[in-house]
């Protein structure tokens, strides 16, 4: 027997499902009022696998989103006639109203960001700020809407959560569960208020309601029955009595024994879950409000003649296949009164309901959709909209949204009579102008909401996912977004994302070309004044970008300089580690991911759209000067000669800002002052002999140059990898106690929020050796010949020195070719070594007390308020898990402390981050457990919201950090200008530049787009 359907509770945001695993016997539950069950007996499972509708093998990122859902009904064919007044629809039409083709029809909107979780997300509800998704293994799971990061997840039911439902003030968030409670929580703080139950065996509620207007709850439950709970501030509620809490009952399966049997008794809570306790007076329950079980309710206002206008209306669906109309009654022992029965008792599941004025579309098993008139009680129209099961409706700006059990959503023109009625986008058949693949699972839940003028459409599924959908300007009837100022700054970094902007590739050498060309037009777009400045070795171009301040300051205004590069390394992905194309952009988990997105497009956006934000608000008060590269991944190869030869067009410079790191770890925000400076070499070593057989022609005698190769190596370093160079570290300026105290401060912090990083003197020195220590590194060795038993008539091997402030490259570069030469001559060799500077780049090191620096101290605390006050906020891993790594039965005999590297700092993985979730700072008192007969009002009033207050405080300064990286050009822009330069790293650590699935966190890019603002706008008066 198949299992009965369940469904979607809505109201704009209140939603519910049955997870998969504990869906009830639907034909039992018939025969137990009589009813015959042979027609629920025969119906397909709303659990169907997502191939039913073509979408065999399809994931989320795929392309083609499958085809037609039945075989092809010609558009020009009349609907078929059913009854008197019914119409039947097929979703098949070929043709819109608009003329578009079944191509078009796959063309899915954006997906904004994909959320992920541990289960199956069976409710949802979307507020003003923030997304709620009931899971089923009872958890309450809150995301922010401005960054995408998880803020908040509590237990908040033993039981699936199968529903929610949003108040209409968007402070209260109800929540129905497979524990037979419904709890009321705050919708800021998600601090439950009251934990509602009834005294009967209710089983599971599938679906709540709350009308604020009679201050009641109504909840639909599994017994087939409706109850009601009024939280007004009334002595007539009964007390409550804890043994009979659903908690502590005995459960008439689980706890039942054979006659003369025992059972193990459970466990009780000593304590019941905080709030008040409300137990649901027994007269105020409608027995059998439906022959099945109550899936789906809505609380409506205004949109039938059956109820008086300013009154609210409940609607139920149930297993029964019938509709009900209720009455409310401020009287609770009257509670609500049935007006009208839509619908047969055929046992056609109701699985979810959507109101559009005062008609009422509702979902059945088998893909169906049908349309009533509230007023009249006429079935008008029967939609055949999927193949599988629709679990989900939604009505939003004229269109019908409809998901369901195959994984598929659907978007559909409305017959309108409303607010959309003269619109010539419309038309009186509906038509599915939209299908594709949502998730890879049953979608069991939606909502759709308004944030920001944008508007959203938020799908969630039994694959642990919720999806964002951007449909913004879908009552146009097309998916062209509206020119919104806040959005642009990721829609830009999208496309500067897709731009293989691969410098070390000359087969990438176009779309570099390409890359820089969109820069400049948005710069241009944006009001700058551009140029490409081509470089002498037909390298990639340097975009010149300048925004001029204030015409009345045409003579005072400072000159501000933002370096930073287009190009990024490889993102190659035969292995299969990268989760997505990592030149499309995607958001997933607050996080955006993408080649290039931390390194360093995204922060070159940010910057531009502080200026931008600058610009609009008539505030600019300076010159800013962009300065982007293409060949910095490439040692920056003709950007020195590209400035000189440009630098009248650049002009005077005051200061120098690049943002071009990241922090310390993930939580606490840093500005980097040093940089240390590097040397890449190659050392050859040559015979006069050709590639030759190890064992015919191998010999004493033979002088192999991939031996003479490793020899003088390994004369580079000693005991303790000190590098051998004679005088390498005698110019390494001298500790000074200022920064050691910043050493201090930077081990203290780290400490304190992971004291896995001690002890505090290791860690200091780690990362003493990391930034102000030199140190040498051998990358890789390459031979002649093919694989095999050779002697290799040519041996090569790349090295770098990293080098410290006041160490000179031309100095270590010499000393370097003298060593090797002298260690080379000792082996008596007929070999001829060879050595190669490739590149280099000066160290730097910033002046602390400069105005550029105090500046971005300043911006910061401001924009990031209290560091170190959060709580954590886990990141889900997005590569497999690896293996753990065996302990070698030789361990090595060195008493030395290991290094702490970056996985270290990051919790032992790249991509396994903890991202800090800053708590808003709140003068009010922590909210109190209600006390009895409280009013539901006044409890709604005293908590601590989750989302921040208009003023932040100011936090405590950033770390100052230097890193052990170099970036050629800083040092060079220094010198060549005349003007200090300071560094702001905008990602976190665990960005995993250079690395597979490199990303940079919503958060941090919104918050560098408000520090450059407020640089750009202050340096001007320093």
């Amino acid at each position: 027997m198949a299992p009965q359907h369940r469904i979607d509770v809505v109201h704009n945001t209140s939603y519910s499902h049955k997870p998969a695993l504990e869906i009830w016997n639907g034909c039992a539950s018939r025969n137990l009022f009589g009813g015959s069950s042979s027609t629920m007996c025969q119906q397909d499972s709303p659990w169907r696998s997502s191939t039913d509708e073509g979408g065999d093998g399809q994931t989320l990122w795929s392309e083609d989103e499958g085809g037609q859902d039945l075989d092809s009904a010609s558009s020009d064919k009349e609907p078929a006639e059913s009854g008197d007044n019914e119409i039947i629809d097929r979703d098949d039409d070929i043709l819109s109203p608009d003329g578009l083709d079944p191509d078009h029809l796959k063309e899915r909107p954006e997906l904004t960001h994909y959320l992920e979780n541990d289960s199956s997300v069976l409710s949802l509800a979307a507020g003003e700020q923030l997304i709620y998704a009931g899971t089923q293994d009872g958890d309450i799971v809150v995301w922010s809407f401005v960054t995408f990061e998880r803020v908040m997840k509590i237990k908040a039911h033993t039981g699936a959560v199968l529903c929610l439902f949003l108040s209409a003030n968007g402070k209260l968030l109800f929540s129905g569960a497979g524990d037979a409670i419904v709890n009321t929580w705050c919708a800021q703080s998600l601090k439950r208020l009251y934990s509602i139950y009834s005294t009967y065996d209710v089983g599971e509620v599938f679906s709540v309601a709350y009308s604020a207007q009679f201050e009641t709850v109504y909840l639909g439950a599994q017994n087939t029955s409706i109850q009601w709970a009024s939280l007004k501030d009334s002595a007539a509620r009964p007390t409550p009595n804890p043994e009979r809490h659903p908690n502590r009952r005995n459960h008439r399966f689980f706890d039942s024994v054979q006659a003369g049997g025992t059972s193990t008794p459970r466990p009780q809570p000593t304590t019941l879950e905080e709030g008040e306790q409300v137990e649901i007076d027994k007269a105020h329950m409608m027995h059998y409000a439906h022959y099945g079980y109550v899936y789906c309710m809505l609380l409506v206002h205004g949109v039938s003649r059956l109820v008086d206008a300013d009154h609210d209306m409940l609607i139920s669906g149930g297993g029964d296949g019938t509709i009900k109309l209720w009455k409310l009654s401020s009287n609770e022992s009257e509670g609500i009164k049935e007006v009208a029965v839509l619908g047969e008792d055929n046992a056609e599941s109701i699985l979810s309901m959507a109101v559009d004025g005062s008609f009422l579309y509702s979902s059945k098993p088998e893909g169906i959709i049908e349309l009533w008139d509230l007023d009249t009680k006429q079935k008008l129209r029967v939609i055949k909209a999927h193949r599988g099961n629709v679990m989900t409706l939604q009505m939003g700006w004229g269109y019908l949204w409809s998901a369901g059990s195959t994984g598929f959503a659907r978007k559909y023109t409305t017959a309108q009579y409303g607010k959309y009625q003269n619109s010539t986008t419309f038309n009186q058949k509906y038509h599915c102008i939209k299908r594709w693949k949502a998730h890879d699972g049953r979608v069991l839940a939606s909502a759709v909401t308004t944030f920001e003028k944008q508007q959203y459409y938020i799908t969630g599924a039994t694959d642990n996912s919720v999806s964002v959908w951007n449909i913004t300007g879908c009552e146009t009837g097309m998916y062209t977004k509206l020119e919104v100022h806040e959005n642009q700054l990721i829609k830009s970094l999208q496309e500067f994302v897709s731009f293989k902007t691969i410098s070390s590739r000359p087969d990438h050498a176009e779309d570099c070309r390409r890359g820089a060309t969109f820069l400049r037009t948005l710069f241009k777009k944006h009001g700058a004044q551009t140029e490409m400045l081509n470089t002498d070795n037909h390298g990639n171009p340097v975009v010149y970008a300048k925004f001029k301040g204030n015409p009345a300051t045409a003579g005072s205004r400072k000159k501000i300089l933002f370096y930073g590069h287009y190009d990024v390394v490889p993102a190659d992905n035969k292995l299969g580690q990268w989760r997505i194309n990592p030149f499309e952009m995607k958001g997933i988990n607050g996080y955006l991911y993408g080649r290039g997105v931390s390194d360093n497009k995204g922060p070159i956006m940010a910057a531009l759209y502080g200026v931008v934000d600058l610009v609009q608000n008539k505030s600019l008060d300076s010159d800013i000067t962009f300065l982007i590269e293409g060949e910095e991944e490439s040692g920056s190869r003709g950007f020195k000669e590209a400035v000189r030869h440009h630098k009248e067009l650049i002009g005077d410079i005051d200061y120098i800002i690049l943002a071009n790191s990241y922090w310390l770890d993930d939580e606490v925000p840093c500005l980097t002052y040093g940089l240390r400076g590097v040397l890449h070499a190659t050392i050859k070593v040559d015979s006069n002999h050709p590639d030759m057989h190890s064992g015919v022609d191998g010999s004493f005698m033979m002088d192999e140059p991939l031996f003479d190769l490793t020899s003088v190596l390994a004369k580079l370093k000693g005991l303790h990898n000190r590098v051998q160079i004679p005088n390498f570290y005698d110019n390494i300026l001298p500790l000074t106690a200022t920064e050691e105290a910043r050493y201090d401060d930077i081990t203290e912090t780290l400490i304190r929020r992971n004291p896995a990083l001690g002890p505090a003197d290791v860690l200091k020195a780690s990362l003493k050796a990391r930034w102000r220590e030199p140190n040498l590194t051998i990358h890789r060795y390459r031979v002649s010949g093919p694989d095999g038993s050779l002697v290799s008539a040519h041996a090569s091997a790349a090295i770098s020195l990293r080098l410290v402030p006041n160490q000179e490259v031309d100095d270590v570069s010499n000393s370097l070719s003298a060593f090797l030469h002298s260690e080379f001559a000792k082996l008596d060799t007929h070999n001829r070594l060879d050595i190669t500077i490739d590149n280099t780049a000066d160290a730097w090191l910033g002046d602390l007390d400069n105005a550029i620096f105090r500046t971005l101290e300043e911006a910061i605390m401001e924009v990031w308020g209290p560091i170190g006050e959060g709580h954590r906020a886990s990141t889900p891993n997005l590569k497999a898990k690896l293996p753990l790594q065996q302990v070698s039965p030789s361990q090595s005999p060195s008493l030395k402390p290991s290094p702490t590297t970056t996985a270290t700092l990051t919790g032992g993985s790249y991509h396994t981050s903890l991202a800090s979730v800053s708590l808003p700072p709140s003068t009010s008192r922590p909210p109190s457990i209600p006390r009895r007969n409280s009013s539901i009002k006044s409890l709604t009033s005293a908590v601590t919201p989750l989302s921040p207050p208009p003023v932040r405080s100011v936090g405590r300064k950033p770390l100052y950090i230097r890193e052990g990286g170099s970036i050629p050009s800083i040092r060079f822009l220094e010198k060549e200008f005349g003007a200090p330069a300071a560094h702001l790293p905008c990602g976190q650590a665990s960005d995993s530049a250079h690395l597979d699935n490199e990303r940079l966190r919503v958060k941090n890019l919104l918050k560098s787009r408000e520090i450059f603002a407020k640089v750009f706008g202050r340096l001007g008066n320093r």
